[in-house]
């Protein structure tokens, strides 16, 4: 490039170290992206393949789900070898060609990692148990049991019963926040610490550009193994014993920040590196700003005030989104509406309104917030909660709770891709490890990727827009009042500011817009991201815009 050569959108990203703030993120995972091989399961291959499509939507990145060695009790986040790529996946000749192929079309790869747990195959966990003195006998949470042989405390697993095993050969319980076959590690050992920290050298000097890391507050206990308290939350409520108490020892602890300063300081040996926390609990937010205080510890983080949302409401809206003013030395937030772990989001909303209607709104919606937008595989296709008969039910959390909530299985349905193909194109195999629902089939990818209409174009062409009004990706928020039903902000940046407005009430208001925005013309709303005119005065229900 000579010096008269203009610099384009996607070089100044490539050549900012902050290329992740505003960034779109793409999710994908894997099991139920593509598979390639023909045993019923996406692999990494199949992500290669796909990846000319991901960028074709206009998204700045992707994160996949955990593919590293494991027996596949949680699908990847029981990890027995966190260097490893489990065989079901591919290898590591497979990875390689995704961080060379998604560079290439400039795309950045951020991957998960589980610094909470370990699957109970782990060498280290093996190790561990075998006595109460070898080398890594502290590497996991053990303690005695109390005197009547019952655990050590009251603290409950997030998938139903004690968070407390025993263990024969080291005569001591282990603590498991999930699964029992998923040992808790003892963060609060250093040797512990120092050894995820070279798991995430090993990663980064692989070619990835950043870091999921999952279940984060989970990773450091009190040491006092003391009682949490009971919720109080009423019974018609509760769906587990985990949900009738308050975390207070279990998760959460006081040291985790200063944990999360080690973890920055081995990413910033790789400049241009992201990281995000899951942040899960009825009050993540104090979390959340700590996770990502001051620019000394992580970049990012998203909780599941929209992931668990049983409605979208306007009052859910402004409240999450005041909670991120941009006061000096705050994070920067991230934001899901589905993902693996939640039921997909436009089956939680719709009640029985039109899906794609949904679908669109909510896209505009996610696109419009402050903070990295992360869309999971297929809600750019608008795909709704996969069926799945109790019987091919693979998910340990879904089967535990059958049929009291949606589970996680129906958001991990295969992706469609043809809908002419066997499977809808997902795989050669007669059968699939999760069955594809057939209403996902005319949603395919290929039949939307011809039909200019469709939910995946919409998709494309609001990315498109969004991404050359820096207002709508870098640029600050402020909330507007509004009447009941209505939520309205203002994206600003030194290049134009932003309305973005949404009434997600079911009638119609009446409602003007500030007078800066008197001769404002809405460049998006909900059925399209073409120029649609003037700012209306009266919005219709379940409907929303941009204006400039």
């Amino acid at each position: 490039m000579n010096d008269s050569t203009p610099m384009t959108r996607d070089m100044a990203v490539a050549a900012d170290d902050d290329w992740w703030r505003g960034a779109v993120i793409y999710q994908i995972y894997p099991r139920s992206f593509r598979d390639t091989n023909g045993d019923g399961i996406g692999d990494l291959r199949g992500i290669v393949e796909g990846l000319d499509y991901i960028a074709s939507l206009g998204v700045d990145g992707i994160w996949i789900s955990p593919f590293f060695t494991s027996p596949m009790r949680d699908f990847g986040y029981d990890v027995a070898d966190y260097c490893g790529i489990d065989p079901s996946f591919g290898t590591f000749e497979d990875f390689d060609a995704i961080i060379a192929k998604a560079h290439d079309l400039g795309l950045k790869v951020i991957i998960d990692q589980v610094y909470s747990h370990t699957s109970d195959e782990h060498a280290w966990f093996k190790e561990s148990r075998q006595d109460r003195t070898n080398p890594k006998a502290d590497w996991y949470v053990w303690a005695d049991p109390k005197p009547d042989g019952s655990p050590p405390s009251n603290w409950q697993s997030v998938f139903g019963g004690s968070a407390w095993q025993w263990d024969g050969p080291r005569k001591q319980y282990y603590l498991h926040n999930f699964l029992t076959s998923q040992p808790d590690l003892n963060m609060h050992n250093r040797e512990v610490q120092d050894a995820v920290l070279d798991v995430a050298r090993f990663w980064l000097d692989r070619g990835v550009d950043g870091f999921r890391l999952d279940a984060l507050n989970f990773s450091m206990h009190d040491p006092e193994l003391r009682d949490n308290p009971p919720s109080g939350l009423p019974m018609e409520l509760v769906t587990r014993p985990f949900d009738m108490q308050v975390k207070k020892y279990n998760q959460s602890h006081p040291d985790i920040p200063a944990f999360l300063e080690r973890i920055r300081a081995t990413i910033d040996e790789y400049p241009g590196r992201f990281t995000v926390a899951e942040v899960g609990g009825a009050e993540p937010l104090e979390e959340m700003k700590a996770f990502t205080a001051n620019g000394k510890r992580l970049d990012s983080a998203y909780n599941f005030d929209f992931l668990y949302a049983p409605d979208l409401t306007a009052d859910v809206v402004r409240e999450t989104l005041s909670q991120w003013d941009g006061t000096p030395g705050e994070g920067w937030p991230s934001w899901a509406f589905s993902n693996h772990d939640a039921p997909r989001a436009i089956t939680r909303w719709a009640g029985d309104r039109p899906l794609d209607h949904i679908a669109r709104l909510s896209m505009l919606l996610l696109l419009s917030l402050r903070g990295n937008p992360i869309i999971y595989q297929g809600e750019e296709l608008g795909l709704p909660q996969g069926y799945v008969a109790f019987e091919d039910l693979q998910d340990p959390e879904a089967i535990a709770n059958w049929p009291h909530t949606l589970g996680r299985d129906g958001a991990r349905t295969p992706l469609p891709w043809d809908p002419n193909a066997p499977q809808a194109g997902f795989s050669c195999a007669n059968r699939t490890w999760l069955k594809l629902d057939p209403a996902h089939v005319d949603l395919a990818v290929a039949s939307q990727m011809s039909d200019p209409h469709s939910m995946v174009s919409y998709t494309r062409d609001l990315l498109a827009v969004r991404n050359v009004h820096r207002a709508l990706v870098t640029g600050g928020s402020r909330l507007l009042d509004t009447p009941s039903g209505i939520v309205a902000f203002v994206r600003t940046s030194d290049e134009g500011d932003v309305l973005c407005a949404f009434n997600l009430d079911e009638n119609a208001v009446e409602w003007t817009p500030p007078a800066e925005f008197a001769a404002a013309k809405v460049f998006a709303n909900q059925d399209s991201a073409n120029t649609i005119g003037s700012v209306p005065a009266r919005m219709e229900g379940r409907s929303g815009y941009w204006a400039r």
